[in-house]
This record gives structure tokens, sequence and C-alpha cells, in this order.
């Protein structure tokens, strides 16, 4: 028999069994846990804050950590730590270190109070190596990245050289307070993803699984989430409900200070048996994406779109047509706009002949109509041989929010551990063989 890890009011069975083995099963948690700097007592008084409360956030903090360790999961990540005031962030590193996990915590720049915690259990993890990014943005944001070994070889590959290895990410997206903002958020994930491609790269890393979570600030139908499924990460929530990314609406986990309810927090995953765009290609095909919307938003159509960026008296869009656009629509001219160098690589991702002008169909096939679609890139191993690297990867099994009230698209009035739903999800190790990023030039041949 195998372990029972209790979710909620679930109990999961983490030994599955395939061709009569037994195979390991790992669970990660993400949770932002509302701290107490934020947490309003008093929607009349925005003044009143838990903060002011000791007696209070202790309490509240010290149900969190009775639920965490109920659960025990192997993988726990916070946001909204209260990296800020001593005695919580020893209660969490005393409670964590006593249940047997290894934490690191991250505060957000420029002081801001709160931040982040990464929590493995010691028994299921060795920590190879761990690393801390700053955004160095208007949100002071930043994230996690932790570097593991897992501590307890699954049976497949007991006496055999198959890697196993997880890079695990914790992060807090910008909330997108207002439209000029949805460009950071997206250059936060930009560099985050970024980062994890340069880490790999260092250190010689063959692809491995890579989880990504956190508060996302963003729900299925933006941006963000578009380019993370373009880079072949799924949402393991939805794949354990068989959810498609147009059920936006069958689950929640947020409710906002502005009162709505919408799903943003994730556990993404992205196995190594996954062909990937170029992360380039990925980040120009989102913003070519807000672009298209906000032409679309002023009722536009493609013919509309096309005469507003020409040059005047010609047929075709010049950079200085294009770069006049992109002010007039927001996404430049301002501390949160683009760059010159990220307008001149979305230039030269649409200008795919490299004439210096973009024609009706280069507009048309480079930011009209392209899509972002990741089916295209999606690895069915029809791809792969034999002689492939073999490592190892995630199915996801079971992912349960809590309370339970949101998996039906609701918030219940009587939850008052955070403004978050907590989410965890088990997975169990499978074997597979490695993938590689699809080449700038293979792209343009699909």
């Amino acid at each position: 028999m195998g372990r029972i890890s209790r979710i909620g009011s679930y109990a999961i069975a983490s030994s599955i069994q395939e061709n009569q083995q037994q195979q390991t099963c790992i669970t990660c948690t993400t949770f932002n846990i509302l701290a107490p700097i934020y947490k309003r007592l008093n929607h009349e008084d925005q003044s009143s804050r838990e903060s002011d409360f000791r007696a209070n956030w202790l309490a509240r903090n010290h149900r969190i950590l009775d639920w965490l360790l109920y659960e025990r999961s192997s993988i726990i990540c916070l946001q909204e730590f209260w990296v800020g005031n001593e005695e919580l962030v020893n209660l969490y590193e005393k409670r964590l270190g006593d249940a047997g996990y290894i934490s690191f915590k991250l505060g957000r720049t420029n002081n801001r109070g709160d931040g982040l915690l990464i929590a493995v259990q010691k028994e299921h993890f060795e920590v190879i190596n761990y690393k801390e990014l700053h955004f160095n943005d208007c949100g002071d944001r930043v994230a996690q990245l932790l570097h593991v070994k897992l501590a307890f070889p699954f049976t497949e590959c007991k006496n055999s050289d198959i890697r196993q290895e997880v890079l695990i990410v914790n992060t807090h997206l910008l909330f997108p307070h207002d439209s000029s903002l949805c460009r950071v958020r997206l250059n936060q994930v930009y560099k985050m993803l970024q980062y994890v491609e340069s880490y790999q790269k260092e250190n010689q890393l063959k692809p491995l699984p890579i989880m990504l979570c956190g508060d996302w600030n963003g729900s299925k139908r933006g941006n963000i989430y578009k380019f993370l499924r373009s880079q072949g990460f799924v949402s393991s929530y939805d794949t354990a409900h068989h959810y498609t990314d147009a059920d936006a609406h069958k689950w929640v986990s947020h409710r906002n200070h502005r009162g709505n309810i919408c799903a943003v927090d994730f556990i993404w995953l992205l196995n190594p048996d996954k062909y990937r765009k170029v992360l380039k290609s990925s980040w120009s095909e989102a913003v070519f994406g807000m672009f298209k919307y906000l032409l679309r938003r002023a009722s536009l159509t493609e013919r509309d779109a096309f005469a507003l960026l020409k040059a005047d008296n010609e047929d075709f869009i010049t950079y200085s047509g294009f770069c006049e656009a992109l002010r007039q629509l927001n996404l430049t001219g301002h501390c949160h706009g683009l760059s010159i160098d990220e307008i001149k690589d979305l230039w030269i991702q649409a200008d795919n002949d490299g004439n210096g002008v973009l024609d009706y169909k280069e507009f048309m096939q480079q930011i009209w109509n392209q899509t972002g679609s990741d089916e295209r890139y999606d690895n069915n191993n029809e791809h792969v041989d034999d002689s492939e690297e073999q490592t190892i990867g995630f199915s996801v099994k079971k992912a349960v929010l809590f309370p339970p009230e949101v998996e039906k698209g609701t918030w219940p009035e009587d939850y008052s551990l955070s403004d978050h739903a907590k989410l965890t999800v088990a997975f169990s190790t499978i074997k597979m063989r490695c993938s590689q990023m699809i080449s700038q030039k293979s792209l343009r041949t699909l």
C-alpha cells in the first residue's frame, strides 16, 4: 500500500499501479495566504488592516499552517507571505521545519513587506540549487527557482541513469489595475521563462519537468494564459478535470478587492517530452494578440486596421507607421511601454521576408491571424526516436481546490482563511523521452 495524501476533505491514494508496479506520487500546493498588511477588517474603513491586530493574524496563520501540515504536500508554494514580520516568519519556519520541510523565503523589492515562500519535504527531495529572480518592474515582483532531485527513485528508474530532477518556480504577478499593466505582466512571465531557460543552459541541463506555481492575477481568457500554453505548459487543474481552454467559467480561485471572482491560481506543468516554440516567438505572438485586441476594441476590421497602419498613398506598412500605431494604442510612450529593442524584435517577427515593409499578406499572417496555437507544437511522440535521452515527467492524477464551492464557480461567504483558494495537485512520475525546442527556421515552415 502506498501513502495517502489528504487534500481538503478528499483522500488521494498516492500509489498508482501501472504494469503491476508501484509509481511514485508527489503532491504540490500553491496558496496566496493574504498578507495581514493587505487584509481589510472593515470595508467601510480601508485603513483598518489585520496587521494591527496580532491575535487575529496569528490565529489565522496558525489555521493556515494546520491545513498545510494536515495535507503534507511534497511541495508548498505560498504567496503574500509576510516576510516583514519576524514573528510570523519564525512561526512558519519552525512549524514547517519540525514537520520535515526545508523552506526558502523571498521578499518583494523596495521593502513591500510581503513576498514568497517555497518549501519541500526533505524525505521527498534533495535540493540541488535555489535561485531568486527580481523582475525590477513597477510592481516590485519576484520569483523563486528551486532545482530538486527526487529522493526516492520510482520503480522503473531504480538502478538506472535516468535523470530524476525537477525545476519548481513560485511567483506572484502584478495585479492588472489598468490596461497599461497588461504588457508589464506579460514581460514578467517572459523574464521568468528566460531566466529558467538561462539556468538550464548555464548548468547544461537536459530538458526537465518544470512546475510554475503561484498567483498569476489573470484568468484563462488573458494573454498570460495563452502565452504559457504556447510554450507547452498545461494547467494541472484543468488537465485533471478534463477542462478545455474554453472552460474559463467552470471554476474560480480568488475574490479580489473589487469583489470580482475569477480563476487566477495555477500550477503549470511542462513535461520534457514537449516540443517548444522559441521563447521570443511566443512573446511576440502574445504582444501581437494585445495589439489586435486593441484594434478590434476600436471596432476596426482587418482592412480598417491595415489602412490605419499603412503609409499614405502606399500599400504597405513602414517601420515608422508601425511604431506610431503602437504609440496610439498606448503600448509605447510611457514608463510601462515597450522598449525600443522590444519594438524592433516585434518588427523583425512581423517582417517575415525582411524587406523593411509589411504588405497586406504579411500583416494578415504575422499580426492579424496569428493564433499562437500550441497544438501545432505538442509532441505526441511521433517526432521522438529511440536515441533521445530519457528522463522523468509527470502525469496529473488529481487536483482539488479548497474551499470546495470554488470548484463550481462560486465563492462561499463564510470562508475566512484567505481571499484565495488553496490548490493542491497530485502527480505520478512517468518515464519519457526528452524533446527539444523548435528552431526559428522550423517555425516558419510549419
